[in-house]
Formats: structure tokens, sequence, C-alpha cells
């Protein structure tokens, strides 16, 4: 029971988290972002006390099953560690912990997080490793077949699909998911959990705490009888049926165990009830009463995580498809500009608080419906999302990355806050402006301004008819690169912005 109400439980929350990385129009986070809140790390740096308490609550409780439960990384380990198995009658056995790898990462991933250190962060983290796997790997997949359900829709004249542009937004994170797919799943393949007992901190941690949880998977020493099958089918490979324990700082509660034993040696239970249960126990009715209790008492614990993992999932449907119509002639696709200072999303306040409280793990990029957001190649923010405007424009109304980034490095903003938070100034290249240039006159970005701070004035001041040409009041542009996203000057915009540090309302 226990086991198929886990396996329910991880079914369910990774499926969900799972949708949150492909869901590129943006409307399933209304209801299902809280599950992105409720992950460790983002947690941690987003300084969200009662999520942390929560968690670590429920790990003093239930051990833990934060790894096997709401963990998306710990429950894609176990896809594949029931692939590996299959065909192997006894798949696994015990091994001893290597504490120095495991207290080795953590140590590791505490210090990155004082010393702000964001890439050890980001790769560490279990959460934002399986959100760059989904989205560079996953959402793509996504969006093709979404696209064949527009090209079949349009042929029966329907407008239930439209199509979506899929590109590769950084090859070098790209890489990284590749990576960590590779070793999560080889690692899974051959030995069940050991990435999620020896790399990944928030497992040590947890493990940490799992010791000392109320609830645990007991054996009792006078029916065991050291078969080993126990062992055999821990994929945390924990249990060391010899000596008749379990290391509980690896035992993510899975229940694989409890359902093999013949000698029904194992149960989960109350473990600090077990001496006063063996002196009570006087005839064989009142040890069948007390373990029935402690099963109803299990299941309640069980079931209460069941209803707060399992809150509202109706999904709505929307999209927006923009198109542009480019004439006849082949339009050369936009370059970035080079920017002295990155551009970061309105609502991170500054570069330093995205560089210490984002951990990458891609959300904000793939809710963008406007194409802006892609991951740094820089090392300082690497896979930490910047702006760019080659693919759209920061849209003044939209605050999607705002409202489903879990970690604090975007806080949450209003529409009417946003069209007056300024990350960045546009600036004007006289040499490549379609008027001085090809001497034909334009206009495009003081007409596509959302907030008028750009006006045409005369080329040439002595000459009122002559071909107009932009200047930029930097006291009223929020950045939002309309103007440079709309230039028709190719391969480079003739304005782009340029960004600031420190945001400012203006």
């Amino acid at each position: 029971m226990l086991r198929t109400l886990r396996l329910t439980l991880a079914a369910i929350s990774f499926t969900l988290i799972t949708l949150l990385f492909l869901d590129f129009s943006g409307t399933l986070h209304a209801w299902l972002g809280w599950l992105a809140k409720i992950q460790f790390v983002p947690a941690i740096l987003a300084l969200n006390v009662g999520v942390v308490l929560f968690l670590v609550l429920l790990t003093l409780i239930l051990g833990r099953v934060y790894c096997s439960v709401i963990c998306p990384l710990g429950i894609f380990q176990d896809l594949f560690a029931r692939a590996g198995r299959i065909g192997k009658k006894l798949p696994y056995s015990y091994s001893p912990a290597k504490k120095w790898l495991r207290y080795g990462f953590l140590g590791l991933f505490v210090v990155a997080i004082a010393a702000g250190v964001s890439v050890i962060v980001a790769l560490l983290d279990p959460y934002a490793a399986y959100g760059r796997i989904a989205n560079n790997l996953f959402l793509p997949l996504w969006q093709w077949g979404n696209n064949l359900l527009a090209f079949a829709a349009e042929r029966a004249n329907s407008y239930a699909f439209y199509n979506v542009d899929v590109w590769v937004k950084s090859i070098p994170t790209l890489v990284v998911a590749v990576v960590t797919l590779i070793v999560v799943v080889v690692l899974a393949w051959k030995n069940g959990r050991t990435y999620c007992n020896t790399i990944c901190p928030v497992g040590t941690l947890l493990g940490v705490l799992s010791r000392y949880s109320a609830f645990k998977i007991l054996i009792d020493d006078s029916s065991c009888n050291s078969c080993g099958l126990c062992a055999r089918h821990c994929k945390a490979a924990c249990i060391d049926s010899k000596a008749h324990t379990i290391d509980y700082t690896r035992c993510v509660a899975c229940m694989n165990c409890i359902g093999k034993c013949k000698k029904n040696a194992l149960s989960f239970r109350y473990a600090y009830a077990r001496k006063q249960e063996t002196t009570q126990q006087d005839t064989p009715n009142a040890c069948s009463a007390n373990a029935a209790q402690e099963k109803r008492r299990g299941f309640l614990s069980a079931a209460t995580l069941l209803v707060a993992t399992s809150l509202k999932s109706q999904i709505i449907e929307k999209a927006t498809d923009i198109k542009m119509d480019g004439g006849l002639a082949d339009i050369i696709d936009k370059q970035a500009p080079k920017r002295q200072t990155p551009l970061t999303p309105p609502g991170s306040l500054n570069a330093r608080n995205m560089k210490n409280s984002c951990t990458a793990c891609q959300l904000c990029i793939t809710a963008c419906p406007n194409g802006v957001l892609r991951p740094s190649s820089q090392l300082e923010t690497f896979m930490q999302p910047q702006m760019s405007y080659e693919k759209g424009y920061c849209r003044p109304e939209c605050t999607i990355c705002s409202e489903v980034c879990p970690a604090g490095a975007i806080t949450k903003i209003g529409k009417d806050d946003k069209s007056a938070i300024q990350i960045g100034h546009a600036v004007w290249n006289k040499e490549t402006c379609i008027p001085i240039a090809d001497n034909q006159p334009c206009g495009n970005c003081e007409r596509h301004c959302p907030t008028d701070a750009i006006v045409m004035i005369p080329s040439d001041a002595n000459n009122p008819e002559s071909l107009k040409v932009p200047v930029v009041n930097t006291e009223r542009c929020i950045g939002c690169g309309a103007c440079e996203h709309l230039c028709p000057s190719r391969p480079l915009s003739a304005i782009y912005v340029e960004g600031h540090e420190l945001h400012k309302t203006i």
C-alpha cells in the first residue's frame, strides 16, 4: 500500500513539474508554479522560511520522501533504475557509504552559496539540473510535436494549435544538459540512487536529518534470516542484511524492500516506540494489533503528503501567435550586439541579486513568450537568464518571468510596476541607421517605443527637410528592446539596448 501510494504521488509530481518546463505558452504556471517553489534549493535562495521548515519537518517525520516524491531528478533516476534492473533477479547489493565524497560535495555546495559562486550552485542543484535537461532536450521534442499538430490543424481549418520557433538558445548550456543526462542515466541504470547518495548535496543534507526521522523502515531481528533479498532490491544500497541495519542517511523511503521480505521482517513504523512494543507483546493478537495500528499511522502520514502535493491541476489553454510579414525579400537574421553590461529581467533588481539567487533552472526561459530570455555563456553567470532582442522584445504588459521564478532571483512585479523599471537604455549607432546608411526614411524605433523615449529630428540641423534620425531620452527609456528588435537594419540593429547593473524606477 505504502509503495503504491509513493509511486502514485511521485508520478503525479514528476508529470506536473515536467509540464512546467514544457509549457511554452505560460498558462500552467498559474496553477502549478507552487511545485517549483517547494523545491529545496530555490526555497533556500528565496529565503522562503515556510517551505524550508515544511521540508525539514517532512524529513524529520517520514525520512527522505522529498527525494522520492518531490525532487524531479530523484524520480527521473528511478525511471532508469527500474529499466536497468529488467532481466535481473537481484539487481542491487549493499555498499558502504562514500562519506568523503558525499560530504565533500555538500561542503563545496555550502561554500559556493556563501561565496556567491553561482556556477557550482547551479551544477549541483538537482532541481535545476533536471530543469536544464527538460528545457534543452525535452522541450524541442514537445515543440516539434506541437508544430506537427499545428500543421494538421491548419489543413483542417482549425486554430487549436499554432507554430512555434524551435531553436538552440545556448550551445554550452545544451552540452551541460547532455552531460548531466548521461551521468544521471548511467549511474541510475547500473546502481540505482548512486547520484542521489554521492553527488547530490540536497540528498546528503536531508540524509543527516532523516537519521532522526520519526517513521523509518525497521528490521525485526527475530524474524530476519539474513537472506539479503531486501538488500538486493534496495536501489539506495543502504541495507546491510547481515548486520540487520539500514543506513537512514541514504534511505529514500521508496518502500521497495518491504514487499519483498518473505518473513515480514521489514515494516515502516514509528521508530522510537520499538522497545516499548517489544515489552508489551504478550500475545500474538497484541502483536498483530500493534502492527495494524502502525500501518494505519503510516498511511495517514502519507495521505497528508498526498493532500499537500495534489492541489488544483486544471489546465487553461491559451495561445497568441504573432507574425510579421517581411515582404518578398529575404530577411537576414539579426545578430546580438556586444553589450558592455548584460541585460537582466525586470524584477531581478540588479546583476548581483540575479547572480547570487539564480539556480539556472531555465523555467523563466521556457515561460518567456517573446523569446527574450536565453542562458548566459559568461563564466560568472553561466547558464543564468540574460535578455537579448533578436527573437522579440520585452513587452511592458508581460510579467511571466517574475511570476514563475522559484528562487527569488526575479521578484514578482505587477504590470504597472514593470513600465517604470529601467533595466537599460537605448544607444543609437549612426553608421548603420537606415536614413544615414541608405538615405531612406525610417522611424521604426520612434513608432514602436512604448514610453515615447525616442523622437526623430532632422539629420541636418540646418535643413529641416533632411531625413530624420532618432534621439534617445535615456531618462524615459526602460530598455524593453522594442526599438532594437524592430529596427530594419541588418545584421546588427542601428539602435540597441545597453544594460544597467542596478535597475531603477523612473
